[in-house]
């Protein structure tokens, strides 16, 4: 399956958030979200922490996900200061474990951040689109996945019985 410029995982990352922006901004309509996301050494994300500002200057670190554990977090997507998203939790469990669905940000050797300031309703509107095209992407790849995973498998054991 071929990607396109929509296939972006900045774009993606950006869409959840917009879709999700009352959760992220405790139902204010004006604020600003920056995403900060870390490379593994593979070259995907490791993580990313998406703050909330509310008030000029003032931020909270609203969630934060991890690819890998360590002594001070576990694996998959922690809320902090009060924050709870079910919808952001659902996408970016999706997102941030196929990553290899969307092109990827290139690696510049620091963290990369994204600015995401209050949606119009065209852009949620554009937001949801976007969003609905990456989840079917996903799912249609793990079908793909899936059946190619049964097809070795059966190769294997056709040539496991041919052998007997």
């Amino acid at each position: 399956m071929k990607l396109n410029e929509d296939q972006n995982l900045e774009r993606i990352l950006e869409s959840a958030v917009v879709v999700n922006w009352a959760d992220l901004m405790r139902g204010d309509k004006s604020g600003l979200i920056h995403i900060e996301y870390g490379f593994a050494p593979s070259g995907t994300l490791d993580y990313l922490q998406v703050w909330s500002s509310r008030t000029r200057g003032y931020w909270l670190l609203a969630c934060s996900y991890w690819m890998s554990a360590s002594q001070f977090h576990d694996i998959g997507i922690h809320f902090d200061n009060g924050y709870q998203s079910q919808g952001l939790a659902d996408i970016l469990a999706v997102v941030m474990q196929h990553q290899s669905a969307f092109y990827l940000p290139p690696n510049l050797g620091r963290q990369g951040l994204l600015q995401i300031t209050a949606p119009t309703e065209q852009a949620g509107t554009a937001a949801a689109a976007l969003m609905s095209d990456a989840l079917k992407r996903v799912a249609v790849l793990k079908d793909r996945e899936h059946w190619l995973i049964e097809e070795q498998a059966k190769e294997t054991t056709e040539a496991l019985l041919n052998v007997f």
